[in-house]
C-alpha cells in the first residue's frame, strides 16, 4: 500500500511538473514568437543582433522558471560541484557525456545566466517544424544540412555545400559571446552502444571531433575556452517522465574549465590532416579524463 502511495505521489509531482513546463513554454514561446516575426521581417543586421539579445532574454527567463518549478517540486536534485570562475562575456564550447534527453535541461539549470545562452546544433530540416523551428532560427542555433555519400556520388558539385551552409549559420555567433555544446558521442549512452563500439571508455562512447573541429575552425579567434562537463545519475539516467515525477535520487555535475591549445583554433578539419590527428588526440585525452571522473563517482555508493 505504501509503495502504490508513493508512486501515485510521483506521478502526480509529475503531473504538476509537465504542467509548469507546458504553461511557461506556451506563454514564452508565444512572446518569443513576437520578436522572432519582427527579426524576420526587418532584415537589418544591428536591428537583428539587438533583437537576438531581447530573445535571448525571453528564453534564459524560460530556463529559469522551469529550474525554479523543478526545485521547487523536487527539491535539490542537481548536485553541482563548485564551479570555476565563468563569465558571461566570454565564448565557451562545452563538451559533456551523453547518458538521457534530461541532460540539455540539466544543463540548462546548472549554466543559466553564468555564461552565454547555450546553444547547440540541430538537423536542417528542423527548421520547418512549426513555431519551434522559427523560434530556433531567432534564437541563432545553427543548423546543420548533411548530404549523403549516395547524394554526393549522384551530384558531386554538392561537396562542400553542406559545410557552406553550416558555416554560415554560424556567422552569427561572432557578434556577441555565445556558448556552444557538444555531445561528442554522437548519441547517448548505454551498455549495448559501448559493445558495439568496442569502446575502450568504460561509461563513454568513442568520441568524434568533427564537430569540436568544426566549432573550433570557424569561432577560434573567439572561442578559446571548454568546459569539460561531467553528469552522473544516481541511480541511473532518468526517462523525461522519471525527470518530470523526480524518480531519481540525484545527478551530479563537474565542470572543469580547459584552454584550448592555440594550435587547434582556426584550421580546417576538412583539409588539414595535421589538425585533425592533433584534435582526436586532444579529444582523446579528455574523454579518457571523463571516463576516469565516472568511474570515480560510480564505484562510491556513498555518494
Amino acid at each position: 500500500m505504501a509503495c502504490v502511495f508513493i508512486v501515485m505521489v510521483k506521478n502526480l509531482k509529475g503531473l504538476l511538473s509537465a504542467i509548469v513546463l507546458i504553461v511557461n513554454t506556451l506563454v514564452m514561446v508565444t512572446v518569443l514568437m513576437v520578436f522572432a516575426i519582427i527579426k524576420l521581417v526587418v532584415p537589418v543586421k544591428s536591428f537583428r543582433i539587438f533583437i537576438s539579445k531581447i530573445l535571448v532574454v525571453i528564453a534564459e527567463t524560460w530556463i529559469a522558471v522551469n529550474a525554479w518549478a523543478f526545485r521547487k517540486v523536487h527539491g535539490d536534485k542537481i548536485e553541482v560541484a563548485p564551479l570555476p570562475p565563468l563569465s558571461r562575456d566570454e565564448w565557451y564550447l562545452v563538451v559533456a557525456n551523453h547518458q538521457s534527453v534530461t541532460d540539455i535541461p540539466v544543463l540548462q539549470a546548472v549554466f543559466n545566466k553564468r555564461i552565454p545562452f547555450l546553444k547547440f546544433f540541430l538537423k536542417q530540416v528542423l527548421i520547418w517544424v512549426p513555431f519551434l523551428g522559427l523560434a530556433w532560427w531567432a534564437l541563432d542555433f545553427p543548423f546543420m544540412k548533411r548530404y549523403s555519400r549516395e547524394t554526393l556520388q549522384k551530384k558531386p558539385h554538392l561537396k562542400g555545400k553542406d559545410m557552406e551552409a553550416t558555416r554560415k549559420s554560424c556567422e552569427q555567433f561572432r557578434f556577441f559571446p555565445t556558448s556552444v555544446i557538444n555531445f561528442v558521442e554522437g548519441t547517448r549512452f548505454t551498455p549495448e552502444k559501448k559493445q558495439r563500439q568496442d569502446s575502450p571508455y568504460q561509461y563513454l562512447l568513442k568520441p568524434k571531433a568533427g564537430g569540436i573541429g568544426f566549432v573550433l575552425g570557424h569561432l577560434g579567434e573567439r572561442m578559446h575556452t571548454l568546459l569539460l562537463v561531467t553528469m552522473a545519475y544516481r541511480p541511473a539516467p532518468p526517462t523525461m517522465w522519471q525527470y518530470l515525477c523526480g524518480d531519481f535520487e540525484k545527478v551530479h555535475v563537474i565542470v572543469e574549465k580547459i584552454a584550448i591549445p592555440p594550435q587547434l583554433l582556426q584550421k580546417n578539419y576538412l583539409t588539414d590532416v595535421k589538425f585533425k590527428q592533433e584534435l582526436f588526440n586532444w579529444s582523446e585525452q579528455l574523454w579518457y579524463k571523463q571516463d576516469s571522473k565516472l568511474a570515480k563517482y560510480y564505484g562510491r555508493p556513498d555518494i
